[in-house]
């Protein structure tokens, strides 16, 4: 009995596409590993947390982490899981795809002061001369590390839960803004908008001296 010989043509070229396939899966894999290697991050706070059943209680782990790339992006991101490692990387995962851009000026501080709230959490955040360091909480502090910024004075006046102080600085931070993008969205230049804040500055003083 004659059997057919099998086609190679298209075995082939499944096993090419497949090979094709993984390629670009190793080569998409390492991109990210080479991007996640450039990034920075801190375990804010890990708690237990435990969930009544039938049985008993099950317990699993509650991770809270801040991811930056010290050159103006920040992101957190929180995961649960049976396992304090997994929790870990399932936070981390989140806040890389929650990253925002938050100007500075000079690279190294605010350009004006914000306050952020969220739920009972309340943060201020000021601009700080040269030298004067991140004064700031533990939450707040693994926060502008991680951003790289250098110079801040930041308190916090509300709940001191890190969850809330982590989002209250956030939403400070998403507030921030910069004299370019302000005279852009006015339609000026960012010369005219310095020249206005000095004017206001003077006024100020000759009115109080």
């Amino acid at each position: 009995m004659a059997y057919a010989p099998r086609s190679g043509g298209e075995g082939g070229g499944e096993g090419g596409r497949e090979r094709r396939g993984r390629r670009r899966d190793s080569n998409e894999n390492r991109q990210e590993r080479q991007d996640g290697d450039e990034l920075k991050d801190k375990l804010v706070t890990i708690n237990r947390v435990a969930k009544v059943v039938k049985g008993g209680r099950r317990f699993s782990f509650a991770a809270l982490v801040v991811v930056g790339d010290e050159k103006g992006r920040v992101g957190w991101g929180a995961g649960k899981a049976r396992e304090v490692p997994e929790a870990i990387r399932k936070a981390t995962e989140r806040a890389k795809r929650t990253m925002i851009r938050v100007p500075m000026r000079e690279g190294r501080t605010l350009h004006h002061d914000v306050i952020g709230e969220f739920g009972a959490g309340r943060v201020i955040l000021r601009a700080a001369p040269a030298g004067t360091g991140i004064i700031a909480g533990g939450p707040m502090r693994a926060v502008f590390e991680t951003l790289g910024m250098g110079d801040v004075v930041a308190k916090c006046t509300g709940s001191a839960n890190p969850h809330n102080m982590v989002k209250a600085t956030f939403a400070a931070l998403t507030r921030c803004t910069s004299p370019r993008a302000v005279a852009a969205r006015r339609g000026k230049k960012v010369a005219d908008m310095l020249g206005q804040k000095k004017d206001a500055a003077e006024a100020t003083e000759a009115t109080n001296g």
